[in-house]
């Protein structure tokens, strides 16, 4: 990675880094949505109800790794732009060290969780039984998949998107030829659904481990020098991407609580399948965030913040096109996508009358999104936080609670697009204040 580069040739470098991350993000959403096609399938509806109810967990996990990965990330990327390679290099093996710690206490402790949480949400008997045959296996995967990430973003920052993307497709296909074998032709239900994720994800962790033995050019695995300050300040800075997930995880909460108290199970269900479609475009917003961070702390690490600015504008430009792209084409086939997932009519008709209200939201969540990782990646980490808070936790919740009171499921499809909007209010005013601070 050169300045120089970087400056002649703005727009060819944010794809370069964005599209290997991007295609990467796309095709582990892709996991998630097999795994929702096997389980409607040959499960049944109550098993995607049981998947979604545990979304909060899943979000726990993400929320610490990217705080832990993007902050380290960041400083690693800031190092080496200011021209010091040991510490780039210490930051990276702390960070994987501390990401891997976490994620796996996380897992004992949530272990002994499942009871209370499924009784908060009055789930049904067998919606409780597919829970907790899924959710015991992923317990084991889930820590795998956050420092498969974290190692994923090291090799995006030391410039070869490509074998983290390489990599992924072959997480995501093993994936689903392991869900066909288990679900479909063995019948091991959600259990077999589950260790297909969890084979499909040690077997990239391997892959993923020789890079760093063998390829790798900046970033080597080994003993490192534990630095307090380090760590701080690598989970203040990615303080806004754990309170993003947390967030997350708070308000899909809310949302099966809501959903499952005023309409029950089939409501649940038809938010789910609504829901691939907007994970996976998170993970198209996630893509062009993580592909045009590195870049962004580099060129800000070496004085250069208009360029890093700019960076941000490009991307912003890019999110806002896939955000229209996306609503278009769920346009097009909202007919069919909802029996894609269930042969179940009512739940199809919920699909049919709120994918395109809820996504209304994608024309503002990518700006939201990507100014959040902007102000992160520049080391700003309370601008960033306070993005995420307000799309993630205090206007969404607010929206959650009201407006399915007032409009039934018509108020559960509107609560995104107008929390989004809101926010986009407040991005707005943060990168004015910025402007003048820079002016």
């Amino acid at each position: 990675m050169e300045l120089k580069q970087i400056k002649n040739s703005t727009s060819s470098m944010i794809l370069q880094f964005s599209i290997p991350s991007i295609i990467a993000m796309m095709l582990t959403s892709w996991i998630t949505v097999a795994d929702g096609f096997f389980m409607g399938n040959y499960v049944g509806k109550e098993a995607i109800a049981a998947v979604n109810l545990g979304l909060p967990i899943v979000y726990l996990y993400l929320g610490v790794g990217l705080m832990v990965s993007i902050g380290g990330v960041a400083i690693a990327g800031m190092a080496l732009g200011a021209g010091d390679r040991e510490t780039g290099n210490q930051v990276f093996r702390q960070t994987i060290a501390l990401t891997l710690f976490l994620s796996a206490g996380i897992s004992v402790l949530i272990g002994f969780g499942f009871g209370p949480m499924l009784r908060i949400l009055h789930a049904d008997e067998r919606v409780i039984a597919y829970f907790q045959e899924y959710y015991r296996i992923m317990l084991l995967e889930l820590p795998i998949m956050v420092v498969n990430s974290s190692l994923g973003m090291f090799i995006r920052g030391e410039g070869s998107p490509r074998y983290f993307m390489k990599v992924t497709i072959l997480n995501v296909l093993l994936n689903i030829l392991l869900d066909y074998l288990f679900a479909g032709c063995f019948h091991k239900g959600a259990a077999g659904i589950a260790a297909a994720s969890l084979i499909s994800a040690a077997v990239s962790l391997l892959f993923l481990l020789y890079y760093f033995w063998k390829k790798a050019r900046i970033y080597r695995l080994g003993k490192f020098r534990f630095s307090g300050e380090v760590c701080v300040q690598a989970l203040l800075n990615g303080s806004s991407e754990f309170i993003g997930e947390i967030s997350t995880g708070i308000t899909m909460f809310a949302y099966n609580f809501v959903i499952m108290r005023q309409i029950g199970v089939d409501g649940v269900t038809a938010f789910t399948i609504v829901g691939y479609t907007a994970y996976a475009f998170s993970m198209v917003i996630v893509g062009f965030g993580q592909g045009s961070s590195p870049l962004i702390s580099f060129c800000y690490g070496a004085g250069e913040k208009m360029l890093a600015s700019d960076i941000r504008k490009r991307t912003n430009r890019y999110v806002f096109g896939a955000g229209a792209a996306v609503f278009l084409l769920m346009a097009l086939s909202a007919d069919w996508y909802g029996g894609l997932f269930v042969q179940n009519e009512h739940v199809a008709g919920m699909v049919r009358s709120g994918i395109l209200i809820f996504m209304v939201s994608f024309f503002f969540s990518g700006i939201n999104a990507i100014t959040s990782f902007y102000f992160t990646a520049v080391g700003k980490a309370a601008e960033s936080a306070a993005i995420s808070f307000s799309r993630g936790l205090v206007v969404l919740l607010a929206c959650i609670f009201t407006l399915p009171a007032l409009f039934g499921m018509t108020g559960v499809w509107l609560a995104a697009p107008v929390t989004e909007a809101v926010t986009l209010i407040i991005t707005g005013g943060l990168l004015s204040r910025e402007s003048l601070r820079e002016a």
